[in-house]
């Protein structure tokens, strides 16, 4: 079933729209969630809370992109779930990894202030797609999926010193990117 269809089953309040997204994206959402907490039963109660949100949120959006309203949605109560079970203490990669792409959007130059969430993700939306493949895919795992460093370097056949110091580069890149953008 087309992702347009199953919004309109969202959005006549038919009972089929959570079963036909259960059918058609389930694999990918727990992949997403396991990405963060490493547990197969939090990650299906946060499945049970997408699908929950996605039913309550479609009346009122139309999402262009439904998988990544999905993927969003199950990122966001995953690292909830996270936070709650963890406390204070998040797990370490996804800790580092966040903390390495703050220094891209925020400091000095207030980055978060110049530009309204929508002009962020059309500016970093704008940077990926003028990356190279390899660079995109790297940058892509490391802060969306949260993936470790370990596992991006054994899945792209490159030591984890050569990932780190592309995540490194790119980073950079896409401060002075948005230090551009914000110029504007």
């Amino acid at each position: 079933m087309e992702d347009t269809e199953i919004i309109d089953l969202y959005w006549e309040r038919s009972e089929r729209a959570i079963s036909e997204t259960d059918k058609k994206y389930r694999e990918r959402c727990l992949y997403v969630a396991r990405s963060v907490l490493n547990d197969i039963s939090d990650a299906e109660e946060c499945l049970n809370d997408t699908y929950l949100t996605v039913w309550n949120r479609i009346p009122e959006e139309r999402p262009k992109f439904f998988s990544a309203f999905l993927y969003k949605i199950i990122r966001n109560h995953s690292l909830n779930r996270l936070r709650y079970i963890n406390g204070k203490q998040r797990k370490r990669d996804i800790s580092f990894s966040i903390e390495e792409l703050e220094e891209c959007v925020s400091g000095s130059d207030d980055v978060e202030d110049k530009f309204d969430e929508s002009e962020l993700v059309n500016a970093i939306n704008d940077f990926l797609e003028n990356l190279r493949t390899d660079r995109r895919y790297i940058f892509v795992r490391r802060y969306w999926y949260l993936d470790s460093i370990a596992d991006i370097a054994e899945n792209c056949s490159l030591s984890e010193d050569n990932v780190m110091a592309v995540l490194s580069r790119t980073r950079k890149k896409l401060r002075d990117h948005l230090k551009r953008k914000v110029g504007e």
